[in-house]
């Protein structure tokens, strides 16, 4: 009885994707450092004396978005201060012309989602601000709409400024800007890795079929996907190492060489694309041969950032940078920067090719098949 209560508790409590306890630490600091800052800087400009709360209490759980989960649509710079600003105006609307309190609030909620969905701005804290805006007695009517720009406005402002100044020193990128595949070349061919498997309308289609709407933007779910079809390809299949398929006689380049040094290389040697390295072989860039139509004196002036991988890292998750019709090498790295080999888009291939292979002679085993 005890172990079925636990399970079921268990049940109702999902577990957030990615949510590791160091991430829920970042989540702490960030709400820590962002309210304390947002109601001293709100309380500095304002001066105190405006007869309002220094801090409306939905920016908290604004704060829990924007520090928990920063890739959240609901959590972008515009959803805050949008959402936040616009559903205080609609709040303070309803509160003057609704006199009855308990309707009111209701109509300055629906309102609230209402507005923000039209300027894609939605935002639940919004909902809170709406009901605060109505709940808020004389001193929110005496502000009128002021009451939306200060301290709304301003504390939503003030606390998307820290977010972003706090999370360029964590690991998530803020704002958060979904990046789907581009079609390489400027042409209308879709991108090389949504010629197979899953493509955008697929995501679509099964989106509409549940029913529900995530809180996920379409590119990133896109993302995840093929990350978990390269798992489960990698859980089932034996997949080569880095290590195993690059080539160890690297041609590389110093960042103090010239244009035309590197040009000499790689025109010698028939290739498209150096490391460029510094005195200890650490890499520290790419030339390739297109790169070095631009014109300039030195390598570091023309060298761009390298795909980097480490000697026991997967193939498997070389096939997405190296087929995006841009980058056509990655560079095999010891985990300080210094250069052990180089894979390229044609090494890639026959070990993709291989893998196929022997997937193919596995199944055709399994069904009893025999070679003809």
């Amino acid at each position: 009885m005890a172990n079925r209560i636990i399970q079921t508790l268990r049940q109702m409590t999902p577990r957030m994707a990615g949510a590791s306890i160091r991430e829920r630490m970042i989540a702490c600091m960030g709400a820590l450092i962002g309210i304390g800052f947002a109601g001293l800087i709100s309380g500095a400009v304002t001066g105190h004396g405006i007869g309002l709360p220094l801090l409306v209490a939905p920016l908290g759980a604004s704060a829990v978005l924007l520090f928990a989960v920063p890739a959240s649509p609901l959590a972008q710079p515009w959803s805050i201060v949008g959402g936040n600003t616009v559903s205080a105006f609609v709040g303070v609307t309803a509160a003057m012309f609704i006199p009855d309190a308990a309707f009111g609030a209701a109509a300055a909620v629906a309102a609230a989602i209402g507005v923000m969905s039209l300027l894609r701005c939605l935002h639940p804290p919004g909902g809170a601000v709406a009901l605060s805006a109505v709940l808020g007695g004389p001193a929110v009517l005496s502000a009128g709409y002021s009451f939306a720009l200060v301290p709304v406005g301003l504390n939503s402002l003030v606390l998307v400024l820290l977010g972003f100044v706090f999370h360029r020193f964590s690991r998530h990128s803020y704002p958060h800007r979904p990046k789907p595949a581009a079609a390489p070349h400027g042409t209308a061919d879709p991108p090389p890795q949504l010629r197979v498997a899953l493509t955008d309308d697929d995501i679509d289609a099964a989106i509409a079929d549940s029913g529900d709407t995530f809180d996920i933007a379409r590119e990133d779910l896109h993302k995840l996907l093929r990350r978990a079809e390269l798992a489960a390809l990698e859980r089932t299949r034996e997949v080569p190492r880095c290590a195993d398929i690059m080539s160890r006689d690297v041609v590389s380049i110093g960042a103090s060489a010239t244009w035309p040094e590197a040009h000499a290389l790689l025109v010698a040697h028939e290739l498209r694309i150096l490391p460029v390295v510094d005195n200890a072989q650490r890499v520290v860039g790419v030339v390739e041969l297109h790169e070095l139509e631009r014109p300039a004196e030195m390598v570091a002036e023309v060298m761009a950032e390298p795909v980097s991988v480490l000697p026991d890292d997967s193939v498997l998750w070389l096939i997405e940078p190296l087929s995006d019709g841009r980058t056509h090498a990655a560079v095999v790295t010891d985990g300080t920067g210094k250069l052990l080999g180089l894979i390229t888009q044609t090494d890639l291939i026959a070990a993709l090719a291989r893998l196929a292979l022997s997937g193919a002679a596995r199944n055709g085993k399994a069904a009893g098949l025999r070679p003809s």
